[in-house]
């Protein structure tokens, strides 16, 4: 079986994951893995600049910032392609929607509003709010911008 996806330079930020082959809506791409922590290490990692943290459950993060987790690479978008499913603690990146080979894959990382600012976006989707959160943040961030 080919690999789902390989990584490139992306135009959204440094290096991205895009699609070697056609992918269909609900295809699971990847696993996204790593190193399972507690979430007093997650706050701590959080707090060194780290990215990769998924939230397992109350208990337990996972940290994808390890070599073997090529998921690290997807990139945030407003208007993803993905999104990142717990499935009995683990996560998996599943497509929204059929996928082209060759088009970037994303997800929306659903970052809160606290701090937006230090996150600014660069998905160029057409629905851009300008920061990474999730999407249940758009609207009070389409009020902010307008006010």
């Amino acid at each position: 079986m080919p690999d789902l996806f390989h990584i490139a330079t992306s135009p959204i930020q440094g290096r991205g994951a895009f699609a070697s082959v056609p992918l269909s809506r609900g295809q699971r791409v990847a696993e996204y893995v790593g190193q399972k922590i507690s979430k007093q290490e997650s706050l701590l990692r959080c707090e060194a600049n780290n990215p990769f943290i998924f939230s397992i459950d109350d208990q337990w993060d996972l940290d994808g910032d390890v070599a073997y987790n090529p998921a690290r690479f997807l990139n945030h978008s407003c208007d993803p392609n993905c999104e990142a499913e717990n499935v009995e603690g683990r996560i998996w990146i599943v497509a929204r929607r059929a996928i082209n080979a060759g088009e970037e894959l994303t997800f929306n990382y659903g970052y809160d509003l606290e701090s937006f600012r230090d996150y600014p976006c660069a998905c160029g989707a057409a629905n851009c709010v300008g920061y990474i959160v999730a999407e249940e943040f758009f609207a009070d961030l389409l009020q902010f911008r307008q006010g």
